[in-house]
C-alpha cells in the first residue's frame, strides 16, 4: 500500500477538498446551480450519472442536472473519503456516499423506472486540481452498489419544513 509522506500543508489540502465536497452535496441539494458548477474546473468530465452521460463537460453535466432534480427532492451525504495527493496540486479521493432522490413531478428516475424515486448506496471517485490556489474538481464518477426504490404508492416525503439558509456562511451571493 502507498504511504504518503503527511505535512502540515497536506493535512490542510485535505481539509480543503473535504469542504469542496460537502459544497457540493449542499449546492445540489439546495439547488444553487450557478454555485455548484463553480467548483469545477472548466475542463472536469463525468461518469456513471443519471443526469448526464458519460464523457459530458460541465455544462452539460450542470444543465443535465438541474433539468432533472430542480423539481425533485434530494439528500446526498458522502463519508469516510479516502483522499491521496499525486504531487501538490493533484489529487484523488474516494467517498462513500448515499444519496435520496425523490421525483416530484410524476417522473419516473431511470435509476428505479415505475418509481418515485430511489434511495442509492455507492461511492463517489473524484479527481481534484488546484486552479489558481483553490481545489476544484477535475473528474468525478458515480458507482452504485445498491439502489432501493421508492414506491409511488410510499407517502411523499414531508417538505414543509425550515429550508437552509443558502448564504448562511457566505459561500454564494
Amino acid at each position: 500500500m502507498f504511504q504518503e509522506y503527511i505535512t502540515q500543508e497536506r493535512l490542510l489540502d485535505r481539509e480543503k477538498i473535504k469542504l469542496l465536497k460537502a459544497q457540493y452535496c449542499r449546492f445540489l441539494d439546495t439547488k444553487q446551480w450557478p454555485e455548484l458548477r463553480s467548483l469545477f474546473r472548466d475542463d472536469a468530465s463525468f461518469e456513471g450519472f443519471g443526469s448526464a452521460p458519460t464523457g459530458s463537460t460541465v455544462d452539460q453535466f450542470i444543465a443535465g442536472i438541474s433539468t432533472r432534480l430542480t423539481d425533485a427532492l434530494t439528500v446526498h451525504h458522502c463519508h469516510m473519503p479516502e483522499i491521496t495527493f499525486d504531487g501538490p496540486s493533484r489529487a484523488r479521493a474516494i467517498w462513500a456516499m448515499v444519496d435520496v432522490v425523490e421525483l416530484l413531478n410524476g417522473n419516473s428516475p431511470i435509476e428505479a423506472p415505475g418509481h418515485r424515486g430511489f434511495t442509492g448506496y455507492g461511492h463517489y471517485e473524484d479527481e481534484y486540481s488546484l486552479v489558481d490556489g483553490e481545489w476544484k474538481f477535475a473528474f468525478k464518477r458515480l458507482s452504485r452498489i445498491r439502489v432501493d426504490p421508492i414506491p409511488n404508492e410510499q407517502s411523499p416525503a414531508l417538505t414543509d419544513r425550515l429550508k437552509a439558509h443558502k448564504n448562511w456562511i457566505g459561500f454564494s451571493e
